[in-house]
């Protein structure tokens, strides 16, 4: 029989960045031989726990949980023992859990965050429980409270999809020779929207930010949009998301604070300049050699716009498939499953990446 692994989260199937990485790990987990299922509060999930959801009036009974994850020889829980976002949704799981294999994959602890630095509850651990984290730095303050953990960054196709810029820019209605800066994120207040939209201003640029105002950032968006001295544009992409790199001209992402930072990845798999914010993980990724413009820079950005070194892409590109491609996370959980006894019987013993 195939064995399960179930997903869990406050919201799964959108295009943050928790959904995406959960996603990519599907797929390596169905690579390795499990069924998967995705059980969340919202989003276009396999099983709707409505308690799980973020703004939930009341946490979902036990029950509920334990018949979501009926059958599931494998429970991943993405960031809802992490950050309380939701924590009576929080106690509910983690009693659920007690004793079965489960992976806390941890992408940003209440400790990173000034607002939630109060609570000390998550995430819980168990000896039937493996830990994860997105970056070494949680890795390491996990350490600090006694809990062993593994880090896996975040994994991206090496072959993404090239989009269609002509289209793209077409159905947005961005000229030709019109610079467009692509900030693909929520509007929140650690994603700094302003100095995004000073890089498009100095660079003369039209801004496009995709997401919508989440965590009451919605009256200061208005404002900051309001003020830009350069066109802006403030929706979702009208195709994929490989269309909206491929209709920008460079990806902004001048974020003070980040688990990881997707956007700079796939910019890197677009071949895009990114403009990226010197938040703590961003050292770490920067580390793996990627050379991305400081968002003080425009004038750096303005000569790559007008005399593109194609060295500069490649490079990048080539740091995201050596270090961030889904065979290195593929490698890492085949390790970890096997390691843990959770790997099926199909993987046990074979090349990770044959296996998947």
């Amino acid at each position: 029989m195939t064995p399960v692994a179930a997903f869990v989260s406050f919201r799964l199937g959108g295009s943050d960045g928790v959904a995406v990485v959960t996603e990519s790990w599907r797929r390596v987990l169905h690579g390795l031989g499990f069924a998967t299922r995705t059980v969340a509060g919202e989003g276009p999930v396999d099983i709707h726990v409505a308690g799980l959801a973020i703004g939930a009036a009341a946490p979902p009974p036990d029950e509920e949980v334990e018949a979501a994850l009926d059958g599931a020889d494998l429970v991943v829980v993405e960031n809802l023992l992490t950050i309380p976002m939701n924590l009576p949704a929080s106690r509910v799981v983690a009693r659920v859990l007690r004793g079965r294999p489960a992976i806390l994959h941890h992408h940003d602890p209440s400790w990173q965050r000034a607002r939630f630095r109060d609570v000390t509850e998550l995430p819980p651990d168990d000896p039937a429980w493996r830990h994860v984290t997105i970056n070494a730095l949680t890795c390491d303050q996990l350490a600090d409270r006694g809990i062993a953990a593994t880090t896996v960054y975040n994994g991206f196709d090496a072959d993404p999809a090239p989009g269609d810029r002509h289209a793209t820019r077409a159905a947005l209605g961005v000229a030709d020779g019109e610079v467009l800066v692509l900030h693909p994120v929520r509007a929140i207040a650690r994603k700094n929207i302003r100095a995004a939209v000073r890089l498009a201003e100095a660079l003369g640029a039209t801004y496009w930010l995709t997401g919508a105002a989440e965590e009451g950032y919605g009256a200061r968006l208005d404002a900051v949009l309001a003020s830009a001295r350069c066109r802006v544009l403030h929706h979702p992409s009208p195709g994929t998301m490989s269309d909206a790199y491929a209709a920008a001209d460079v990806v902004a992402f001048p974020s003070t604070w980040e688990g990881f930072g997707n956007p700079p990845v796939e910019a890197a798999l677009h071949r895009r300049p990114a403009v990226v914010g010197r938040y703590p993980v961003a050292a770490e990724l920067r580390a793996l050699g990627f050379a991305w413009f400081d968002p003080h820079d425009a004038e750096g950005v303005a000569a790559q716009l007008a005399h593109p070194d194609p060295a500069l892409l490649e490079a990048n590109r080539a740091v995201a498939v050596r270090h961030l491609s889904l065979d290195r996370v593929t490698e890492s959980l085949h390790a970890l499953l096997g390691g843990s006894g959770w790997l099926p019987m199909r993987a046990a013993g074979r090349d990770p990446l044959a296996a998947a």
